[in-house]
């Protein structure tokens, strides 16, 4: 950096602890400047976060403070480090001075999406698709099945225009000269710097390639995922949301479809003017950043659940989210009450109904501060839930210890 005096400037020494996992104070992030560190993050029973080495140049603490939610990671010097610790309030500060490290931080967000975006579906939805142009001739074919020749068409003619070569091109061509659709209404209307989308419209569909992020101006998008023939819903943005920029950020095809929800009104922003506005309008970028993290961190918390091996610990996992998420107290005799029900916390954990009613069952007959009320999940006391989340975090990091001189054993 060229300028760090606005920053707080720290030294670590070798082996002292930078931050902790579920430490509540997140409200700086930390860019090294010198040494090195490790991050540990505890959804690391497939070994795919575990022992990250960080070098000068590198970042971590992002996700936590951008959304001030407590740590996902756990950060150790293994040489006497000196870091610059960011604010969140002076992230905009940072972005006007140093441009390259919002574009840095944002390829960041951008792959790390992707990557558990991808684990999450092959875990949850049993499903493993890279994303590739050539699946939109399938998604052409999922609309005609349906009775959706508007939406068919949008994806056979862009399977023609990003497969030119593919083997369905005659036939794409064939069924597209079958549906009477004007072209018009395949692409949006234009209103100065916003494009128009009326409703159930296609703004882009998953393997499309794509140049560009969206922000909604008014109305509202759903996004979609196709999983064994079957449309997933996966998230409806409102005005103010920001979707798209995940293939403008790595340069892959989109992994999700978004369709407009009601009339609609986006704000385009193209990988050529990216980088002038985010130094322009730091605003922008900082928003973008907030959002990535946010995601980031729901779905890294669906992760890390989706590895936890104990039925009960899954079922307190996934309740202690959902106050974190709701950024509910932790204190002790404060009591809650969930917007959802079993049947919901089941379908959140992803057990199937039969196994769910039984563990379910189990966890009230044990946890007497737990009760249903109108419908709903009450808890007596939340901290309750976070002692017992604990518990099974020992219990489980106890059992990886002790299963290390069995797996070592094998070497020999």
């Amino acid at each position: 950096m060229s300028d760090d005096t606005v920053f707080e400037v720290s030294n670590f020494k070798n082996n002292s602890y930078i931050i902790i996992e579920d430490q509540e104070d997140s409200g700086e992030f930390f860019i090294i400047k010198k040494g090195k560190v490790i991050e540990n993050r505890s959804a690391s029973e497939l070994e795919l976060e575990s022992g990250t080495l960080l070098t000068v140049g590198d970042f971590f603490g992002v996700i936590s403070c951008m959304t001030k939610r407590p740590r996902i990671e756990t950060v150790q010097a293994v040489e006497d480090t000196t870091t610059i610790n960011v604010k969140r309030e002076h992230f905009g500060s940072l972005i006007q001075k140093n441009t390259p490290i919002a574009m840095k931080i944002l390829r960041y967000f951008g792959k790390q999406l992707r990557y558990y975006d991808s684990l999450l579906t092959q875990m949850t939805l049993k499903s493993s698709i890279e994303e590739n142009p050539n699946y939109l001739f399938n998604i052409g074919e999922y609309y005609s099945s349906i009775n959706m020749p508007v939406n068919a068409a949008y994806a056979y003619l862009h399977y023609i225009k990003f497969c030119p070569d593919g083997g369905y091109v005659p036939m794409a061509k064939m069924k597209l000269a079958k549906i009477d659709t004007p072209q018009d209404s395949l692409v949006p209307a234009k209103e100065s710097f916003y494009s128009l989308y009326k409703d159930g419209q296609i703004v882009f569909l998953e393997h499309e390639p794509g140049a560009e992020l969206y922000i909604i101006q008014e109305g509202k998008i759903k996004i979609t995922k196709l999983v064994n023939n079957n449309e997933i819903l996966l998230a409806v943005l409102k005005k103010g949301d920001i979707f798209g920029e995940m293939s403008l950020l790595d340069n892959k095809p989109r992994s999700a479809s978004a369709i407009s929800f009601g009339n609609a009104k986006l704000m385009v922003v193209s990988k050529a003017n990216f980088e002038p506005m985010v130094q322009a309008h730091p605003e922008i970028a900082t928003k973008i950043i907030e959002l990535l993290s946010e995601r980031t961190w729901v779905i890294y918390k669906q992760f890390s659940n989706a590895l936890i091996k104990d039925p009960i610990g899954k079922l307190y996992d996934a309740l202690y989210t959902h106050l974190q998420k709701a950024r509910v107290p932790i204190a002790l005799n404060t009591s809650y009450s969930f917007d959802f029900g079993a049947e919901e916390l089941i379908k959140l954990v992803g057990s199937t109904a039969q196994e769910g009613h039984i563990n379910i069952k189990k966890l009230f007959d044990e946890d007497k501060t737990l009760s249903i009320q109108d419908g709903k999940i009450f808890s007596k006391d939340v901290s309750s839930i976070e002692k017992m989340v604990h518990v099974y975090r020992r219990n489980t990091e106890l059992e990886k210890k002790r299963m290390a001189p069995q797996k070592n054993s094998t070497l020999y």
